[in-house]
């Protein structure tokens, strides 16, 4: 009855995980408590990074915007998702499912932005230190960051174009807690797909561009470093260093295997698995990932949660 509803609604059937109200139950509740922990992290790291006067280099200021795009790709997706599974519908109108794409999208493409800049940071602070100041000044740090946030438009404008060009036929049933392109485009009926190819053939080149840029930074990186004499420099680079490493690392595999991987009429659990790998962990995670690692951040958490003189 639901699937034969939404086939002539204007919306669409997030069958998410499960068709068993029991386990839906129980899935919002995780996603609850994980949207809850990674709001929480994320907001402790814009505040500190705002407020304390340790935090202010160009480092912590691209942290920070990294948090709020974090921040913001869990709001869009998660909290629709929890409502939609406690009341047992799954419907996500048109309009929604929409604004998800739009959203999602330009704040993925906003993370990677944000993480090929933090390379480049990390490359600019270790191989040309001398320079560093006036290469990465504030002025210019301003003027990157606003480009990454205007650049995240670019993508949900074009994939919203593309959506609006092609016709839906049947039922209308996403294999996915959220509106995910892939499965959005197996549900057209339309065989014009040079449009579609175009867009994602597009989006994947410049991402392939700030992996090359990524590469390419960590490449100098780890050569400089392996020149150093002092052990205590190469351990104070590498803390700084592997947690970007390893969070651009978890975002380009899990991001690849999904958007990559042929989409099927039965997902399986692991492809389930990868989605919230791609979509949940890493803006979950990443404050965690950044804070274990580096001891000014983890002084001033400490500073913030139990002095009462935060900012002085």
């Amino acid at each position: 009855m639901i699937v034969k509803n939404v086939t002539t609604m204007n919306g669409f059937l997030l069958m998410g995980f499960s068709d068993n109200h029991e386990l839906q139950i129980l899935q919002a509740l995780l996603f609850l408590v994980t949207y809850l922990l990674g709001s929480a992290g994320n907001f402790i790291i814009i505040t500190i990074t705002t407020l304390d006067p340790q935090l202010q280099s160009p480092m912590y200021y691209f942290l920070k915007h990294l948090s709020i795009l974090d921040f913001s790709s869990l709001s869009v997706t998660v909290p629709q998702y929890i409502e939609s599974s406690l009341a047992g519908s799954g419907y996500i109108s048109y309009g929604q499912c929409m604004l998800q794409i739009f959203f999602f999208t330009g704040f993925a493409w906003g993370e990677l932005a944000i993480l090929t800049v933090m390379s480049y940071d990390r490359y600019v602070a270790v191989c040309l230190p001398l320079h560093y100041e006036v290469i990465m000044s504030p002025r210019k740090c301003r003027w990157v960051v606003t480009v990454v946030w205007l650049s995240t438009g670019i993508p949900g404008t074009l994939y919203i174009a593309t959506i609006f060009s092609i016709r839906f036929c049947g039922a209308k049933i996403i294999h996915h807690f959220f509106c995910d392109i892939p499965q959005l485009f197996k549900l057209s009926c339309s065989t014009d797909y040079l449009v579609t190819m175009g867009v994602a053939a597009f989006l994947a080149a410049m991402a392939f561009v700030c992996f090359i840029g990524i590469a390419i930074s960590y490449g100098h990186i780890f050569s400089t470093v392996l020149r150093m004499p002092s052990a205590e420099s190469r351990s104070k680079v590498f803390s700084t260093c592997l947690p970007h490493l390893f969070v651009v690392s978890l975002f380009l595999s899990t991001g690849s295997f999904a958007y990559l991987n042929p989409t099927s009429d039965s997902p399986t659990a692991l492809e389930f698995l990868f989605s919230v790998f791609y979509t949940v962990l890493p803006p979950t995670l990443n404050p965690v990932i950044y804070s274990l690692r580096n001891e000014t951040i983890k002084s001033v958490v400490r500073k913030l949660l139990f002095s009462t003189k935060f900012a002085g």
